[in-house]
This record gives C-alpha cells, sequence and structure tokens, in this order.
C-alpha cells in the first residue's frame, strides 16, 4: 500500500485515523517542531495558486485527506485512500489519546471568548486533557503570541486562523515556539464551543457533510464552488496523464 497519494501535486497521506494518531504520538516522543496540514479541495486549489502555500505543504510532516473531495479524487485517479481523516475528528481523537499520555494542548484562534469555552466543554467532556494556553485570533503582536505559546510549553498546538493564514502562520513560527506538533484546525473551535452544530453523522459517513455546512451557511456558497472547480481539474489531469 502507497504512504502517499498526489492530488494535483499535493501529496496526501495515505492512512486511516488510527495511523495519524500514531504518527502525532511519534514526532512528540520524538520532539521535533512538526506541521499536520488536514487538507481539502480548497487547500488544494490555494496550493496550485500560491506557491508559497504549495512549498509549506510539501514540507509538511503530516497531510491528512480532511475533505470528501479528496476521497473522490483519488478513487478518480486509480489511487484510493483508506480514509478520510477530518481535522475534528484527529483532534478529538488526540484528546481521547491524551487522558493516556498526559499531552498539554495550546488553542490558538477564532473569536474572543470561543476558544475559552471550547476548553471548558473539552476538560468537562475529557478530564484528562490539559489545555496550556488559550488565545484569540484577533492579535496583531505575533511576537507576545509566540513567546506565550513557548512559555506555556504544549506538546500539541492547534491553529484555528482560517485555511491558509494558520498553515502560513505555523510554518513562519514553528521553529521559535520549539513545540512538538502544530495543526492548522479550521473552524474546529466554533463547534467544540457549541457555536455551530456538526452534520449529523449519517450525513458525515455519507460525504454530505459539505452540503449540510452550506444548509446552515449559504454565505459559503462561493466557496464551495471550488469542490466542482477541483474535481474537473482531478479528471483532466487523469485523462492527459
Amino acid at each position: 500500500m502507497m504512504k502517499r497519494v498526489s492530488i494535483l501535486g499535493v501529496e496526501i497521506d495515505n492512512l486511516d485515523l488510527g495511523e495519524a494518531v500514531q504518527r502525532i504520538n511519534g514526532y512528540i516522543e520524538r520532539g521535533e517542531p512538526s506541521m499536520v496540514v488536514t487538507a481539502n479541495p480548497e487547500i488544494v486549489m490555494l496550493a496550485r495558486a500560491d506557491r508559497e502555500f504549495r512549498d509549506i505543504l510539501k514540507n509538511a510532516k503530516l497531510v491528512t485527506a480532511d475533505g470528501i473531495g479528496l476521497v473522490i479524487a483519488a478513487r478518480i485517479l486509480g489511487t484510493p485512500l483508506k480514509q478520510r481523516v477530518t481535522g475534528i475528528d484527529l483532534v478529538t481523537a488526540l484528546f481521547k489519546n491524551a487522558e493516556n499520555k498526559s499531552y498539554r494542548f495550546y488553542f490558538l484562534g477564532a473569536r474572543p471568548g470561543v476558544a475559552e469555552k471550547a476548553a471548558d466543554n473539552i476538560r468537562n467532556r475529557y478530564p484528562g486533557v490539559t489545555v496550556a494556553g488559550i488565545h484569540h485570533g484577533y492579535f496583531k503582536d505575533d511576537l507576545q503570541v509566540v513567546a506565550d505559546i513557548s512559555e506555556k510549553k504544549p506538546d500539541i498546538l492547534l491553529v484555528a486562523l482560517g485555511m491558509g493564514k494558520q498553515e502560513k502562520w505555523i510554518s513562519e513560527h514553528a521553529a521559535e515556539i520549539g513545540i512538538p506538533v502544530s495543526i492548522g484546525i479550521g473552524g474546529s473551535f466554533d463547534i467544540f464551543a457549541g457555536e455551530i452544530k456538526r452534520a449529523p453523522e449519517w450525513m458525515q459517513k455519507a460525504g454530505l457533510e459539505w452540503l449540510y455546512r452550506l444548509v446552515k451557511q449559504p454565505s459559503r456558497f462561493f466557496r464551495m464552488l471550488q469542490l466542482p472547480r477541483f474535481l474537473l481539474a482531478v479528471i483532466i489531469s487523469r485523462l492527459f496523464e
């Protein structure tokens, strides 16, 4: 079984949720700064247009298939992926795992108060989780935030600054922060905080989570247009490979 699948020039790790958690455990044990990216079609399309972002993805230690579009694309290309590994499922698995591993987390991002609410809910649900620090995403002074993270010494930094921006921020500051694992998680704090509901489980399993989010947030319509563009690009790449 191949370890990575190339989709429009972006390398996706071909693993399931359990294997992704094992990989992250290994990064923490070794203590080496490692970026984890949970990729969707928007991220792949951004990488095609933004060379800096494309290089960041190439240097990431782990890139999982967050969006169902990547799973479909891999099938079209004849290189099927084992499993869709979403950012929120991966982080939830790490919270469960932390109860045995004593991992310390730092929450960075979202609107003021949202990450705090998410942390409270997570501590109640997973008593073994330690949230070492929290900072909202509306900051202007990177140095102050970097200093706070470095002082708190978490094992895992969760960054919710929005697609692209969060990965670039991690790439720029990971070395000076010096913590083992950093993960861009998009809007996951809003879900953990109860600000936004996740799709019912049957829709998640059917790969229709995108439809649920579109119905709940119609403003996402133009963002969702990237999915058909992405799949068309995949089909064309398959035809001319």
